[in-house]
């Protein structure tokens, strides 16, 4: 599959201050890759060089065939679609108002602004002035103007930050939607959940460093014990190990209908996190 971005030797310093160590990794066109890790951990400074807010220190840096010398331009820009913490809205105008400004400056059609307020769950709020927005809906909008010119190609760091699990459930079918349809998402997060069910494949940044890259069930199976956990309708919760020489207890228990439920050891993207940094993710 072809790539439609390329990193290799990424580094990124302030001054002393070491942001990013050394980073390298590929994105498929059409997929969901989803840069995972902390606060602190260089989520956000990565996705500022990827878009050209940020210069990188050392290393090359490919997106959409261009390099870094390309990356941030007017060309680039009309490719790409970023949410980010530094997007932005004009507080004195309305939603409705604010899309249609950026579909001029897009040359985007605007039926799209129908659309995509549906998507993001906020149609019947389109005249609504965006300073009297709360900070969740705010964030949607900001969503609806980074797909406006339907990209190729989108960074979202931490797009469902501030909103409540109805909300987030919506933008996430949206973001399959959008992905199903062609359009690649790179997606940075420290909600594990959401990286589960929405990323092809996940990088663990730690500490300025890839860690772990990979599909987010071969992660779990990888770091999976492969026990077996167990309970009983006693009210036991049994933790035996996946070996032959405990075949026999594991029978012994399904023969004499003891078993309520059972499950190998699979863990959480989070867990699987803390075994391999030492770190939570938050």
């Amino acid at each position: 599959m072809e790539n439609i971005m390329e990193v290799a030797g990424l580094k990124k310093s302030f001054g002393k201050n070491i942001a990013i160590k050394d980073v390298s990794f590929e994105v498929k066109k059409g997929e969901v890759f989803g840069l995972l890790g902390p606060s602190g951990s260089g989520k956000t400074t990565t996705i500022k060089i990827l878009t050209g807010e940020l210069s990188k220190t050392a290393g090359k840096v490919t997106v959409l065939g261009m390099d870094s010398s390309q990356i941030g331009t007017a060309d680039f820009k009309s490719k790409v679609g970023i949410l980010s913490d530094n997007s932005s809205l004009y507080e004195r105008l309305t939603i409705y108002d604010n899309l249609k400004l950026f579909c001029k400056l897009y040359r985007a059609p605007l039926q799209q602004i129908d659309v995509l307020l549906r998507e993001v769950n906020l149609h019947e709020e389109r005249m609504k002035t965006v300073s009297k927005l709360s900070k969740g809906m705010k964030q949607r909008v900001l969503l609806a103007k980074a797909l406006i010119h339907k990209p190729k190609l989108v960074f979202l760091d931490e797009p469902t930050s501030a909103l409540d699990p109805g909300n987030m459930a919506h933008i996430h079918r949206g973001l399959l939607k959008l992905n199903e349809a062609g359009t690649t998402i790179f997606l940075t997060t420290h909600n594990m959940e959401e990286a589960n069910s929405l990323c092809d494949r996940v990088a663990f940044l730690h500490e300025g460093e890839i860690v772990e890259l990979d599909d987010p069930d071969e992660l779990r199976y990888k770091h999976s014990t492969h026990d077996f956990h167990i309970e009983t309708y006693e009210g036991e919760r049994l933790v035996i190990k996946n070996t032959p020489d405990n075949a026999d207890r594991i029978k012994e228990l399904i023969v004499y209908n003891r078993v309520k439920s059972m499950q190998t050891d699979k863990p959480t993207l989070g867990q699987v996190f803390l075994k391999v940094t030492g770190e939570e993710l938050v």
